[in-house]
């Protein structure tokens, strides 16, 4: 990228404008998540943009989109998230990671930020760290939280440059998912750091 290319960030509240965008983003997402460490199929980008479809009438949905001379570049979606805490998807590991008390404290009424994927060319261009920013601007008493998976390093890695702080601990084997608290938690101070 050089520095006449100029990456634009826009911010979607709702959902039919960005659903506009949805074989870019699924484009964006098979480009991001089918290959390692995440190792998702064709199949699983389909599953994504179909349920971008009922995340987007989700109550406090946003998206954030980084466009480059009219190519999308990468996304980031979340939502509120909503009481009681859902038990579906993979909130189970991130409540009995936390336990039902801070869940229900750190992450209840939290922006939940559900997906950033930026295409691999656009690594490394601060792409990630704009939607980011551009998505979380907005959230709750800067309440925003996310979780990844522990076997992805480099991601971890990221957020923590970027001031966000590791909720959650999984077992030494690298398995099950990593709960973040963003920069602007109230809660980062009192979690639990690794031992």
């Amino acid at each position: 990228m050089t520095d006449t290319e100029v990456i634009q960030v826009q911010v979607f509240a709702g959902g039919d404008a960005l659903l506009a965008h949805t074989p870019a983003l699924r484009s964006v997402y098979a480009a991001a998540f089918c290959v390692p460490p995440w190792g998702e199929d064709e199949e699983r980008a389909t599953e994504f943009t179909d349920r971008l479809t009922a995340d987007a009438r989700r109550p406090g949905f946003g998206a954030a989109l980084a466009f480059r001379a009219g190519e999308l570049l990468g996304f980031a979606t979340g939502w509120i998230t909503p009481a009681p805490f859902p038990g579906d998807r993979c909130y189970p590991q991130v409540a009995a990671g936390l336990g039902p008390e801070r869940t229900a404290d750190w992450l209840v009424g939290a922006l939940e930020i559900d997906e950033l994927a930026v295409r691999p060319t656009a690594r490394g261009t601060g792409t990630a760290e704009a939607l980011l920013r551009a998505l979380t601007a907005t959230a709750p008493g800067g309440r925003c939280w996310l979780l990844t998976s522990a076997q992805a390093p480099r991601a971890m890695s990221f957020y923590r440059r970027r001031g966000w702080t590791q909720a959650t601990h999984p077992s030494p084997d690298g398995k099950g998912v990593v709960v973040f608290l963003g920069p602007g938690h109230p809660a980062r101070a009192l979690a639990a750091r690794p031992l």
